[in-house]
Parts: structure tokens; C-alpha cells; sequence
């Protein structure tokens, strides 16, 4: 087994946090800004990718760096080392509201695709590369662009949902239509398209996109039922105007907004 072999205990319901055991010189990789807390005898390392490589040069660790850049994350990720004897314990928070999704990547033939911004921490070994769509239109219009996130290897990884997380299995030949920005990621025989969601009052006025992602089995897909670009949508949406508040609290509402003379909707 070339990955770190690692214990887990993820805790709480909505806004969840892992805790990784990790025994005398394990190691385990995170993103940067998800570390939460750390036994003593644990020492932190900023390495230039995901460091799954070893005696790769100066010019491959560059190059595992810049993947990352495409997939807009950071060129730096965090190793964290257990250099005492005995166990040590190590933990990782999800950024917002949802579920941590623990994958074994041995029980997928050593490979899972997700989004992005999913990838939250993975045993040492893992690799956490970059997976480029070879169809234009899924590159174009799939909300996730060209590329997405590949984790390969034999251990552990984490992965973060929004809201509540769906897990299907589809058959070969199965089909989901899905919303772009709902799916998390899914294994590596699903194949994933874009659909056009077609008619013109639903591309006018339905209020869900023009494509919707379809994904065909066999394999595994997890969804999520609140992707961080509609929260954050929700919240510029109701971010007051003019430096006043909504007035949420307000038996009148918008109607006390405009009596108070505040006319801008």
C-alpha cells in the first residue's frame, strides 16, 4: 500500500468535522484553511502539491503545483506528520454547512472525479490531480468548466458536500439528470454529459439553467443538495442595499421600506 493507512472519526450532524488518528509517522494532506486542531507531536508541513510523489525534482514539483492552479486552488497544500511515539489525532472542518464524505479510493479501482472545491484531506500518498473534459460542450457549459478534481491512489479521502448528500448507485445504462453545481463527484466509469434543458418558456423563464448534467452508469454519483454557489447567491441576494438593512424582522417588510422612503427594488 503506497498511501498512509489511516484511522477516521467524522462527528457532528450539519456542520461536520473529521478527526484523523494517525499513528507514529503517518501522515495526512489537507487543503489549505481546513485545519481545525491537532494533538502535540503533531508537526505541520507546506509542501508544493500534494507531495504523493517523492524524488520527482524541482521541475515536477512545479509542475504538480501549477495542476492545482487550473482547478483554482492553492499552489501550497498542508502535510500534517505524527513524529511522536504513540497516536496522535489530527482534525479537519468542513467550510460550510453539509456532509464529509469519506472515500475509499481501493474500493473504486483507485481513482474518484469531483468538483473543485470538494476535496477536503486525504491520507499521505493520495494524489490530488486535475481531470480535463474531453467533450467541448460539458467544457463549456458544465459549471464546472474543463476540468475537475482527480483523487488517485490506494487510501483514504474526504471529500465535503453542501446540505444533505444523496448517494446512488447507477446500473449500466442508467441515467441522472442532475443540476450542474449538485453533483460532488462520482466514480470513473459513470460517464458525464451535458444536456440542453430545451423549450423556450424552460430556457426563459424556468429559473434552472439552460443544461442540466447528465450522468450515465455504471458507477457511483454523490449529490449535493446545497452547492456553495447557491448559498452565496441567496446571500448577495439579500445583502442590504444602500447600507440598510431588509428589514426581515419587520411586520411590513418591504412595504415599511417604502414608507420609510427607501424605493430602490
Amino acid at each position: 500500500m503506497n498511501s498512509h493507512e489511516i484511522d477516521y472519526r467524522i462527528y457532528g450532524e450539519e456542520m461536520q468535522y473529521v478527526e484523523i488518528e494517525l499513528d507514529p509517522n503517518e501522515g495526512v494532506i489537507a487543503e489549505a484553511g481546513s485545519f481545525m486542531m491537532m494533538d502535540d507531536g503533531i508537526k505541520m508541513e507546506t509542501i508544493f502539491g500534494d507531495g504523493s510523489q517523492k524524488d520527482q525534482g524541482f521541475l515536477g514539483k512545479v509542475f504538480g503545483a501549477g495542476k492545482r492552479l487550473l482547478t483554482g486552488e492553492s499552489l501550497f497544500m498542508t502535510a500534517f506528520y505524527n513524529v511522536l511515539q504513540g497516536k496522535r489525532n489530527v482534525s479537519f472542518a468542513s467550510p460550510y454547512p453539509g456532509k464529509i464524505v469519506p472515500i475509499d479510493l481501493m474500493e473504486y479501482r483507485g481513482k474518484f472525479i469531483c468538483q473543485k472545491d470538494a476535496f477536503l484531506c486525504a491520507a499521505k500518498g493520495v494524489s490530488v490531480g486535475i481531470e480535463f473534459s474531453k467533450r467541448l460542450g460539458r467544457g463549456l457549459f458544465g459549471g464546472e468548466g474543463f476540468i475537475m478534481q482527480k483523487l488517485e491512489g490506494d487510501g483514504m479521502a474526504f471529500v465535503h458536500a453542501g446540505g444533505t448528500l444523496a448517494r446512488k448507485v447507477l446500473q449500466p445504462g442508467e441515467t441522472l439528470r442532475v443540476d450542474t453545481g449538485c453533483i460532488v463527484g462520482f466514480t470513473q466509469d459513470v460517464d458525464y454529459d451535458i444536456e440542453f434543458v430545451g423549450g423556450i418558456k424552460n430556457t426563459i423563464f424556468g429559473g434552472e439553467g439552460l443544461f442540466f448534467a447528465t450522468l450515465k452508469g455504471p458507477g457511483v454519483v454523490y449529490i449535493q443538495s446545497l452547492p456553495f454557489s447557491r448559498l452565496a447567491g441567496r446571500v448577495l441576494a439579500s445583502l442590504p442595499r444602500g447600507g440598510k438593512d431588509k428589514g426581515e424582522g419587520s411586520i411590513l417588510g418591504g412595504l415599511g421600506d417604502i414608507i420609510g422612503g427607501d424605493n430602490r427594488f
